[in-house]
C-alpha cells in the first residue's frame, strides 16, 4: 500500500531551527508566553518545531495535541513533551491530515503560518477544528513596509524559503485570518531586530481571535 500522507523533509532546517530555538532571545521567549497566557482545555499546536511552547503552557490547560511534520523536528518535540506541565501529544501530522471531526477549545501557532504552502486554506482548516468561540491564538512574523517590506519581497522570491523551511517574510497574515472567519479581538506587533539588522524578518504580530459563536 502507498502511503499518501505528507512528508515534509528538510534535515538543513530542522537542525538551523534546533540551533535557533536553544539559542531564543528573552523577548520572544516573553511573547511565546504571553501568546499562551490563559488557555484552558484541548489545544491544537500547529508546527511544534522543537516542542518550544510546551513548558510555558499553564495548567489549566488539558491537552495538547501538536503537530510537526519534519520527522527530525518531530522528535525533538517528542523528548521535549516529557518535561511539559501539561499533556502533550506529538504527531508528524499536518493540518490537512487532522480527523476532520477533531475539535478543540484554541488553536495556537507560533512562527508557522509563514511557512505553510496554503495559508488561505490551513487558516479555513483550524477555524472548522475550532469550537464556537474557540480562540486562534497567534505569534507570526508579518510583512513590514519601507524599506524593508521590499527586502521581505526580495527574500521571498529568492532564496529565503528555501533556506528557511519555506518561510515566506512578506504575508498579510492578520487579514488572512480575518478573512477566513475568525474575528479579531486584540492584536500588537513587536519588532524583534533593530532597523540596521540585515534581515528581512523584524516585526512579529501577536494576537487573539476567536471562532464566532
Amino acid at each position: 500500500m502507498t502511503d499518501k500522507r505528507t512528508r515534509v523533509e528538510n534535515p538543513f532546517f530542522a537542525r538551523l531551527w534546533t540551533f535557533l530555538a536553544e539559542h531564543e532571545s528573552e523577548q520572544v521567549r516573553d511573547l511565546r508566553r504571553e501568546n499562551l497566557a490563559g488557555l484552558s482545555g484541548r489545544v491544537l499546536e500547529v508546527g511544534a518545531g522543537t516542542g518550544t511552547n510546551f513548558v510555558l503552557y499553564p495548567t489549566s490547560v488539558e491537552e495538547v495535541v501538536a503537530i510537526e511534520p519534519e520527522p527530525r523536528l518531530t522528535l525533538a518535540a517528542q523528548r521535549t513533551a516529557t518535561t511539559a506541565p501539561v499533556p502533550v501529544t506529538v504527531s508528524d501530522s499536518t493540518v490537512e491530515e487532522l480527523d476532520p471531526g477533531a475539535s478543540f477549545d484554541a488553536v495556537v501557532c507560533s512562527l508557522v503560518l509563514c511557512s505553510v504552502n496554503d495559508l488561505d486554506g490551513v487558516l479555513r482548516q483550524l477555524f472548522s477544528h475550532l469550537r464556537p468561540g474557540g480562540e486562534l491564538r497567534y505569534l507570526e512574523h508579518v510583512a513590514s513596509g519601507g524599506i524593508r517590506g521590499r527586502l521581505q519581497q526580495l527574500a521571498d522570491a529568492t532564496v529565503w524559503p528555501r533556506l528557511f523551511g519555506n518561510c515566506h517574510t512578506h504575508r498579510d497574515t492578520e487579514t488572512a485570518i480575518i478573512n477566513a472567519g475568525f474575528a479579531p479581538q486584540t492584536h500588537r506587533r513587536d519588532v524583534v531586530f533593530p532597523a540596521w539588522a540585515p534581515v528581512p524578518s523584524a516585526e512579529i504580530a501577536l494576537g487573539r481571535a476567536v471562532r464566532p459563536a
